[in-house]
């Protein structure tokens, strides 16, 4: 078998057999990226509520709770209470918590669910375990066998690696990682 046909099969059923994973790499990586402008693992809600009734801190007991988060459809998300201090209420639901302030009777509710896809990806982009992990790393070196390959797929002219067009994006491709990683560095 020739090297070309060789690198031909290699660059083909490598891309076929890892595509899944370029692409659950490449959402996770868009979504970690952004971190700062939202949470790619949760969707974090907030919502403003007012005691109905005015209530002491001695007077509030598990049912009286249970009680209130029934009037907001929650009563099945308790877990626990506490109070920070003499004047605030905190709840802690299964999917959130709710925070109130027994002197003024109003509160805010947080719900937080997991995202859906992007939870996953995360998930899995962390490398959640050994088999993933040498899953992963297989991925990695086919990666790596998968871009060289591909710079030798196109035989020759303007757009193989020999011609301008091939070593000057190959080029453009390798200083700008190194251009930004000199920046940060």
């Amino acid at each position: 078998m020739k090297l070309r046909k060789l690198n031909y099969i290699l660059h083909r059923d490598l891309g076929y057999l890892f595509f899944g994973m370029c692409i659950i790499y490449a959402l996770s990586g868009l979504a970690l990226n952004h971190l700062r402008d939202w949470n790619p693992n949760y969707v974090i809600n907030k919502y403003d509520v007012t005691l109905n009734e005015k209530i002491s801190r001695d007077s509030i007991t598990k049912d009286w709770i249970v009680s209130f988060l029934e009037d907001l459809d929650l009563n099945k998300e308790y877990k626990k209470h506490y109070f920070p201090s003499n004047s605030t209420l905190k709840v802690f639901l299964m999917h959130g918590n709710v925070e109130v302030n027994l002197e003024t009777g109003k509160g805010t509710l947080e719900t937080i669910h997991k995202r859906p896809v992007f939870n996953q990806l995360n998930f899995l982009h962390y490398n959640p375990g050994v088999a993933w992990k040498w899953f992963s790393d297989i991925f990695c070196i086919a990666f790596i066998i998968i871009a060289g390959s591909g710079l030798f797929i196109i035989r020759s002219g303007k757009n193989s690696i020999k011609g301008w067009k091939g070593i000057t994006y190959t080029a453009i491709g390798i200083i700008i990682p190194l251009i930004l990683f000199l920046m940060y560095v």
